[in-house]
C-alpha cells in the first residue's frame, strides 16, 4: 500500500455512508487517490423466479435502475466536488459478497465504510455487514460511525499488545498507510487489572517492538483502565485523536470493542474512525 491509488466506498445513502464518503474525500484529496462508490442491490430470494413469472416485467425492472443510479449521482454530486476523482459501480449482489469481490477485482487499497446500528448503540455500534467485512477483508478498512466535519489526519492511535510478529506486519501496513499524512503516531498500550504490567516493562516492551521501524513523530503511551476496549476509547477521546487503528483477527471482529456496555459510556465526540487491519 505504498501508494494509495483506490479507495471504496460502499453506499447504501444513509447517513453513515455520508460520513465515511467525507472521511474518503479528505483522505484522496490527500493522496490523489480515486474513489469507487459501490451500491448493492441486493435481490431477495424469489425475485429469480418472479422473473420467469408474468408478474416481473423487464422494464419495470429498467426504471429501478434508472432510478437508483439518479440516487447515485445525486449522492456523488451532494458529496463531492467536481474536481475529485470518483466512479461509481452499481451491482446486483448482497453487501457482503459484492463488498468483497469487487475490492478483489479493483484491488483497491482501501474500504472506507460507514456502521449502522439499528440505533445509536445497538447490536454494537457495528452493524452486521461491516462487521462481516472487517472481519475477513484482506485489505484495511475503516469504520466511520459519526459526522467527522473537521476530520484531519494529525494524530492517529496505535493500539496493540505489541507482542507477537505478525502484529509487526500489521504495524508496518499502518506506518505504509500514515506516512501519506504526515501523522504524529500515539502508540497505545492498555493496562488492565488482570493483565498488570509495570509501566516500565510495558514501555520496554513497545520500544523493542518498534526498534526496527522508522518512525515519524510518536509518542508512547501506557494507558490504565478497567478493560481495554475502555482503555483505547477513553485514551482516543482525551487525546482527541483522529483515528484509531488495530489489527483484528479474522474470529474475533471488533464486536468486542464495541459492545454496547462500553459505547453506552461514551460520549458521541469517542467515536473515532477505525482503522482495522486483518492479522
Amino acid at each position: 500500500m505504498n501508494d494509495m491509488k483506490k479507495i471504496l466506498v460502499p453506499i447504501d445513502f444513509s447517513k453513515t455512508s455520508e460520513y465515511a464518503s467525507k472521511v474518503a474525500a479528505k483522505i484522496a484529496k490527500k493522496t490523489n487517490a480515486t474513489i469507487y462508490l459501490i451500491h448493492l442491490i441486493e435481490l431477495p430470494k424469489g425475485v429469480i423466479d418472479m422473473a420467469a413469472s408474468s408478474k416481473f416485467s423487464i422494464p419495470e425492472s429498467m426504471l429501478y435502475l434508472r432510478k437508483v443510479r439518479e440516487k447515485v449521482l445525486n449522492f456523488k454530486k451532494h458529496i463531492f466536488n467536481k474536481n475529485s476523482n470518483v466512479e461509481y459501480i452499481i451491482k446486483l449482489d448482497n453487501p457482503f459478497d459484492g463488498i468483497q469481490k469487487y475490492a478483489d477485482k479493483l484491488d483497491a487499497d482501501l474500504i472506507i465504510m460507514g456502521s449502522k446500528g439499528h440505533s445509536e448503540f445497538e447490536e454494537m455500534i457495528i452493524g452486521s455487514n461491516t462487521e462481516k467485512v472487517v472481519r475477513s477483508s484482506k485489505r484495511p478498512v475503516i469504520v466511520v460511525k459519526k459526522d467527522n466535519e473537521k476530520f484531519r489526519m494529525k494524530n492517529l492511535v496505535f493500539a496493540s499488545s505489541f507482542k507477537n510478529e505478525d502484529k509487526k506486519e500489521v504495524f508496518r501496513k499502518f506506518l505504509e498507510f500514515a506516512n501519506h499524512f504526515k501523522s504524529e503516531i500515539h502508540l497505545l498500550k492498555v493496562n488492565t487489572p488482570s493483565k498488570f504490567e509495570s509501566t516500565q516493562d510495558a514501555t520496554t516492551k513497545v520500544e523493542n517492538f518498534i526498534k526496527e521501524f522508522n518512525l515519524p513523530k510518536y509518542s508512547i503511551n501506557i494507558y490504565n483502565d478497567a478493560s481495554i476496549q475502555k482503555g483505547i476509547l477513553n485514551f482516543s477521546r482525551d487525546l482527541d485523536a483522529d483515528l484509531i487503528a488495530l489489527s483484528t483477527h479474522g474470529r474475533s471482529g471488533l464486536s468486542h470493542l464495541f459492545s454496547a456496555s462500553v459505547t453506552k459510556t461514551l460520549s458521541k465526540r469517542a467515536l473515532k474512525p477505525i482503522l482495522t487491519i486483518k492479522v
